[in-house]
């Protein structure tokens, strides 16, 4: 099959994409090697970044996913420092949850890239092919790219490839030169189990700093049908520095951990416990080469701090359309003129990017967080502020500034 723009991926990154094509009047082709529904190892928290995204595709998604039982409203945080104190950020300084709608999401990716999927559906403009695993990819001698099956048989031809198939991404290694680096890629697990006692009535999320495990932390996201999905997260650096054994330690941390042993003691686990790698977006790679973008977390694109890629997958996909549009209009898919996606995607990006990149290295300075865990345990205005850093990113500077500890430790 010959085409104009060809999509690797029908994730997040690859449907959103998919959909703002068709939403600007042009065809695509949309492979996935996977039947959906499919599972997909994360930790299934989505932010009110996604719910833009959304509302950028269709004014009524983000209040038709709302409507779904797919998903749980979220209103905010719970962290616990490494001291055991809570810290209660809710996404909202002030909300009612009987009257406000949710800044935030709880959804197993089974569901939610279904519920993105049921979009691309609806589409004619839209030529979706799952159950295609491409093995191979060769560019043409006239510019862009022929997909290949393992048997050699030919999948599809396209003047322009978006990569968007994941972190494992075979394209992103091989042609993008993303490699792996343990200083920015993060070693994850999760698992899911029913039955955890303590969840917070808001449905907020929870990340555990235990001082033992950093510079790695814990979470735990409530889920519909009193479900929560429980992993860790450590910089595949600080693993293999401190031989860390993963799933070793969730066990005994959930088992042990005076926070954490009471609410599991009941809990079921269901299923295996999974593993997954992320490559975090701490380092500005090339998102782009002749005849091909790469979108999410092919692109290394993933939040230092937070662990977050759905967002900034559907971020990157939605400039993937412009640009790929913008590309045939003009001609033109090389190098030079696709460096324009790079741009538009780190213009969204980097500041937010480069902030939580100084934040994961805050993960190094335990006292710190007991020290501003305690101070806003007392304080409103300060457990305001922060609550407002995770929305605004001038607030978010602030925590890489010294005078904002100054001020702390002058009560100010």
């Amino acid at each position: 099959m010959k085409t104009d723009i060809c999509i690797l991926g029908a994730g997040p990154g690859g449907a959103t994409a998919a959909l703002h094509l068709a939403n600007a009047g042009h065809r695509c082709l949309l492979l996935d090697r996977a039947t959906f529904p499919r599972d997909k190892v994360c930790g299934d928290a989505l932010s009110g970044k996604v719910l833009s995204e959304l509302r950028r595709i269709g004014e009524e998604l983000p209040a038709r996913l709302a409507a779904e039982p797919i998903q749980l409203p979220s209103w905010g945080i719970d962290f616990y420092a490494p001291n055991g104190r809570r810290l209660a950020v809710p996404f909202k300084p002030r909300y009612n949850p009987a009257h406000d709608q949710s800044a935030g999401h709880i959804s197993k990716r089974l569901h939610f890239d279904n519920f993105l999927i049921e979009e691309v559906r609806r589409r004619p403009e839209i030529d979706l092919r799952e159950n295609t695993d491409v093995a191979r990819h060769e560019p043409l001698p006239s510019g862009g790219w022929r997909l290949l099956a393992a048997d050699g048989q030919e999948i599809a031809t396209c003047r322009l490839l978006l990569v968007a198939n994941g972190a494992q991404s075979h394209f992103a290694r091989v042609v993008g030169g993303h490699e792996l680096e343990p200083a920015h890629h993060c070693a994850g697990l999760r698992a899911y189990y029913r039955g955890v006692q303590g969840l917070h009535p808001d449905n907020f999320i929870e990340l555990h700093f235990i001082k033992e495990f950093l510079p790695g932390y814990l979470w735990v996201f409530p889920l519909p049908n009193g479900e929560a999905n429980v992993g860790v997260g450590m910089l595949t650096e600080a693993v293999a520095k401190k031989k860390v054994k993963l799933r070793e330690r969730l066990e005994e941390i959930l088992k042990t951990h005076p926070a954490l042993k009471d609410r599991f003691a009941t809990a079921e686990r269901l299923g295996p416990v999974r593993g997954f790698g992320l490559p975090l977006g701490s380092k500005r790679r090339p998102l782009s080469g002749a005849g091909y973008l790469l979108l999410g977390d092919a692109g290394s694109l993933i939040d230092p701090f937070s662990g977050e890629g759905i967002s900034h997958a559907m971020v990157s996909g939605r400039h993937a359309a412009d640009w790929a549009a913008r590309a045939l209009a003009a001609e033109d898919v090389s190098t030079g003129f696709l460096k324009g996606y790079d741009a538009a995607v780190y213009n969204r990006l980097w500041q937010e990017l480069r902030l939580s990149r100084g934040m994961q290295r805050l993960l190094g300075y335990p006292w710190l967080f007991n020290f501003i865990a305690n101070r806003a345990a007392n304080n409103s205005t300060l457990a305001e502020t922060i609550s407002n850093m995770f929305l605004d990113l001038d607030l978010r500077e602030r925590l890489r500034q010294p005078s904002f500890y100054l001020k702390l430790l002058l009560g100010k």
